[in-house]
């Protein structure tokens, strides 16, 4: 009997990294138009971000069904091993309610578990989950570990435009338009699974500085678990200038810090150019 573990694409989990990880990733679904992709399977980030600079329409992403979610669980209690779902944040999408809906038919070997997280902070939940799996740990124990550990997942992003957020309705065009001119850049978490806006910096030096005092805030990372570090667009270069402004934080630990590309889910309002960092507190 094993334990399994999937989780979806919202996490930016890379199907090569779900691989070496020995998880499943199940993609969402990502529209341009007319056009459907699955993310990270027929739509990597670098192709989604020359859409997305390509087109004024902003794209679209859709939860992952009860279907999928129960043909995933089916195929775990035919092999009569554990399955532990993370989903994104059920405050931001109906994949929790899905995955809750097909594991009604399953008995509870199907352990279901809201996030209340996405992008790279699902991404180390996910991880770290999969760290306990080889310790040895049952589907239980992890289940229990994990829920305890959620509480303090944490995960704090700069976007370096406007532009998007305006184009999804989420700020009006006036105020896009007056941050970019001021080049504020806008820096925002998740709390109890929505996006919360910390507040807005001027210039990328003011946004590192408000990145670290978040982290310390929380009390400083915990490197005994997975830290990850994440951008969106074409290069890293932003995320890297980022690393050396505040290489106090990781000094010591560069050796724990891992990078992902960052897809759909975030990218469609964040455009390229935002830059992350997930980790637990310590």
């Amino acid at each position: 009997m094993a334990v399994r573990i999937i989780t979806d694409s919202a996490s930016d989990i890379s199907q090569a990294k779900a691989k070496e990880w020995g998880i499943e990733v199940l993609p969402l679904k990502v529209r341009f138009g007319e056009e459907e992709f699955l993310d990270g399977v027929t739509l990597s980030p670098q192709d989604f971000y020359k859409k997305l600079v390509e087109t004024d329409e902003i794209p679209k992403t859709s939860q992952i069904t009860p279907y999928d979610y129960a043909q995933a669980f089916k195929e775990a209690e035919d092999a009569g091993d554990d399955l532990i779902c993370f989903t994104l944040s059920s405050g931001v999408s109906g994949s929790y309610q899905s995955a809750c809906m097909a594991a009604e038919d399953f008995s509870d070997r199907i352990h279901v578990i809201d996030t209340k997280q996405f992008c790279i902070s699902q991404l180390i939940i996910v991880q770290w989950a999969a760290q306990l799996r080889d310790q040895g740990l049952s589907a239980k124990e992890i289940v229990d570990r994990v829920s305890e550990d959620l509480k303090k997942a944490h995960v704090i992003a700069a976007f370096d435009t406007l532009e998007y957020l305006k184009l999804g309705g989420r700020i009006s065009s006036a105020a896009a338009f007056a941050g970019n001119i001021l080049m504020i850049k806008p820096v925002l978490t998740i709390e109890e699974g929505v996006v919360k806006i910390l507040g807005k910096a001027r210039g990328s030096k003011n946004k590192h500085n408000m990145l670290m005092e978040f982290v310390k805030k929380t009390g400083g990372i915990d490197f005994s678990k997975p830290v990850c570090l994440g951008y969106t667009g074409f290069t890293d270069e932003v995320l890297k200038k980022y690393v050396e402004d505040s290489k106090e934080l990781y000094e010591g630990n560069e050796d724990s810090l891992q990078y992902a590309e960052v897809g759909a889910t975030i990218g469609t309002y964040a455009g390229p150019g935002a830059i992350a960092l997930a980790f637990f507190e310590k």
